[in-house]
């Protein structure tokens, strides 16, 4: 009945403030499984999927007030697919995916969205890993290898001297925190949605395939904020 009271506030066009403090009760209260049950709905998920601002194609991420709702909104989709397989059905229905990526397209060369990228792109870690024909969506619908291939790549901040060959700047601080975290969740849903791809067949993949062997290597060259986290990224 909590739950469902929130989402029913947080349906209605309710202050900024309100709408956080909603999201984040209801995170802590999504990662109880027997909680979830009841209001793992289709009509529950889009009202989380707005607040993502996951149901406005056109619309770019202008209002910097909104980013934290926008986070919080990510986080409990994050819980509820992980803990519900209802929740996960429902995403295929809803074309969750597809609207992932387009939120991670419109964070392309955008600034202060670290936190909402890096929260899609554990969302698609998620569906890739829980939902095989998400998995095989995002492949071959989405072109889910050359998006999150291009979030890696924005993440690493790659410059390249050759079509295939990344610059070597050894005197390059390390990642901060934040880019370390996309990195590492891009790398975690490339690997899912590049599991069954063994044979490649056109030359487009071929080059896809190249160009990220490419941004790998220089991945494995980067350090991150702490030992541990370069560890992680590795």
């Amino acid at each position: 009945k909590l739950c469902e009271g929130i989402l029913n506030i947080l349906e209605k066009d309710t202050k900024t403030s309100c709408q956080l403090a909603c999201l984040e009760a209801l995170r802590i209260l999504s990662r109880d499984k027997k909680v979830l049950v009841p209001v793992t709905t289709k009509r529950n998920m889009q009202i989380l999927m707005k607040l993502a601002k996951l149901d406005t194609v056109e619309d770019p991420l202008e209002r910097v007030s909104e980013f934290p709702v926008i986070v919080e909104a990510l986080k409990c989709l994050c819980n509820i697919i992980f803990n519900s397989s209802v929740a996960q059905k429902l995403s295929l229905e809803l074309n969750l995916a597809a609207m992932l990526c387009n939120l991670l397209q419109k964070c392309k060369d955008r600034q202060l969205v670290d936190d909402i990228k890096c929260f899609d792109l554990r969302l698609l870690f998620l569906l890739s890993l829980l939902h095989t024909d998400i998995r095989a969506q995002l492949r071959q619908e989405l072109q889910g290898v050359q998006v999150l291939t291009q979030a890696l790549e924005s993440s690493l901040s790659v410059r390249w001297t050759e079509e295939y060959k990344a610059a070597e700047d050894r005197d390059r601080p390390p990642l901060s925190l934040q880019e370390t975290d996309c990195a590492i969740e891009a790398l975690k849903a490339l690997f899912n949605v590049t599991l069954d791809s063994w044979n490649v067949h056109s030359k487009n993949e071929s080059h896809q395939f190249r160009y990220m062997a490419a941004i790998l290597r220089h991945c494995l060259l980067t350090t991150g904020p702490t030992e541990e986290k370069t560890e992680e990224l590795h």
